[in-house]
């Protein structure tokens, strides 16, 4: 066994281990917890039993996040600009705005001050648009921002403003997820080490799936079983390979190579850029190869992340299993879309390893003429842990909030009614507790992420597993269109 699938092993069974399957409303969760945790334990030995205990400690030691002591709910002065007559707010949909300017509202905010501006773009479209609005010179107050790009914001000062600046200090900010702080501090400029952007929600992936067709093709009737089966890579390539093989390629475990790079892209142990040169790592070549093993053998869907097949293969069935983030399980989100057809039939598990995919981050302009408002609309959404509990259950979104989440996950609360039938009554919230916890960016993050991640992951599936290329010839492309978009990086 190699020392990536031991790493990766290590990984899914210590978050296994720690994490139960439990349904919502159970009356006896703490001996459900209990029984499940001792199961998933036992039954993922066969996929880590390589791993030395001097790794599992080091591993914990890493993904363990330091102790909270919550948020301090004191704020500072706040030196912007004040007085404004409109709180112009601007993001790329409404998937989210709306809830969080109700909750500001709730909670003293006047409501009617904002002109929420939605581009109705997907968010790697917003970028452009926040540039058209910038020169235009119209008002903007607040925006919204996502990890794949939003250094090219945060590290500019003519465009975001230091929290600190809106009476806002790290204290305020304790008891997030610490990878949430990594991409919201900027890394160059003005503002070079502050924090800068603040989000309310920590988004752990996990992979999502149809218990029926598990059942049928893999035989597994328990999320306890279907995590044994694919806690590794090469046990989630096996079982991919097994239910493509019973089908005769007309259902695939995986809905994506992006769904599998999207896990693989956050475990990268080295930054994607360093001493100004791109490096790929060993982890990109062993996603390679994973993914041509299941493009070739139909344990993986053709379709591209967001394209117009992507969601319909949930729905007919041919795709089994989708990789989720903790944003994605809304009625109205990707997931409770594609799951739409089968509801109520879908189980999550924590998948081969731990993740996150996304996230959002609100920003400020330093030209805002609406500072207090900015101020108190970010503190409602990333800060009180009232109004966040809040938002955990009734939007329902899993909150960068390590105290609330825990009391959520300790006491067995579940959010919305729609979102846990559609998972026959499982608290998704418990099983991507664990994974939410691991996260480590800290010295990861570049502004250059999202060009790269995605020019490598497009030469993977156009030239390695369509073309047949080598792939030392599928690096010589990816890197080729890199240094296009970003000629500043040297070879």
């Amino acid at each position: 066994m190699n020392t990536l699938k031991r790493t990766l092993a290590l990984v899914a069974t210590l978050a296994m281990s720690a994490t139960a399957f439990v349904s919502c409303g159970s009356d006896d969760s703490s001996s459900s917890k209990k029984a499940s945790t001792t199961a998933a334990s036992t039954e993922a030995g066969s996929g880590a039993s390589e791993a030395s205990t001097a790794n599992a400690s080091a591993a914990s030691t890493k993904a363990a996040e330091t102790p909270s002591k919550g948020n301090s709910t004191t704020l500072g002065e706040v030196k912007l600009g004040k007085g404004g007559s409109e709180f112009s707010i601007a993001a790329w949909n409404e998937d989210d705005v709306p809830f969080l300017i109700d909750l500001w509202a709730q909670n003293g905010g006047d409501k009617s001050k904002v002109k929420f501006t939605s581009f109705g773009v997907g968010g790697g479209k917003a970028s452009e648009k926040y540039d058209a609005l910038f020169q235009s010179g119209k008002d903007l107050d607040v925006y919204f921002c996502e990890a794949d790009w939003a250094l090219k914001y945060i590290n500019d000062d003519t465009k975001t403003a230091a929290l600190e600046d809106l009476g806002f200090s790290e204290d305020n900010f304790s008891d997030v997820y610490s990878y949430t702080t990594e991409i919201g501090r900027a890394t160059e400029g003005a503002n070079k080490g502050k924090m800068v952007g603040a989000s309310w929600q920590a988004a752990a992936g996990g992979f999502a799936y149809r218990t029926d067709l598990a059942e049928q093709y893999l035989g597994v009737k328990t999320p306890e079983e279907m995590q044994k089966k694919i806690n590794n890579w090469d046990n989630f390539v096996a079982a991919a390979t097994e239910v493509a093989t019973k089908t005769d390629g007309k259902v695939a475990l995986a809905d994506s190579l992006g769904g599998m790079w999207q896990v693989f892209a956050a475990n990268r142990k080295t930054p994607w850029v360093s001493n100004g040169r791109v490096a790929f790592d060993q982890e990109c070549e062993t996603f390679a190869k994973y993914a041509k093993t299941l493009w070739d053998n139909g344990g993986v869907t053709k379709n591209g992340q967001w394209t117009d097949s992507w969601i319909p293969a949930g729905k007919d069935g041919s795709a089994m299993g989708y990789f989720v983030s903790t944003w994605g399980f809304g009625e109205k989100a990707f997931f409770g879309q594609a799951s739409s057809e089968s509801y109520g039939k879908w189980a999550v598990v924590q998948g081969p390893s731990a993740y996150f995919w996304g996230g959002t981050w609100i920003v400020v302009n330093p030209k805002t003429d609406n500072a207090e408002e900015a101020q108190q609309f970010i503190y409602t959404a990333t800060v009180n842990p009232e109004t966040m509990r809040k938002l955990a259950l009734d939007k329902p979104e899993y909150v960068n909030n390590r105290t609330v989440m825990q009391t959520i996950v300790d006491n067995n609360e579940c959010p919305n009614e729609w979102v846990t039938k559609d998972l026959n009554g499982q608290n998704y919230f418990a099983v991507l507790h664990e994974n939410a916890k691991s996260i480590d960016l800290k010295g990861l993050i570049t502004p250059y992420d999202a060009t790269i991640k995605t020019n490598f992951i497009n030469a993977v599936q156009k030239e390695y597993c369509e073309g047949g290329a080598s792939y030392e010839d599928t690096i010589s492309k990816a890197l080729s269109d890199v240094l296009t978009a970003i000629p500043d990086l040297a070879k």
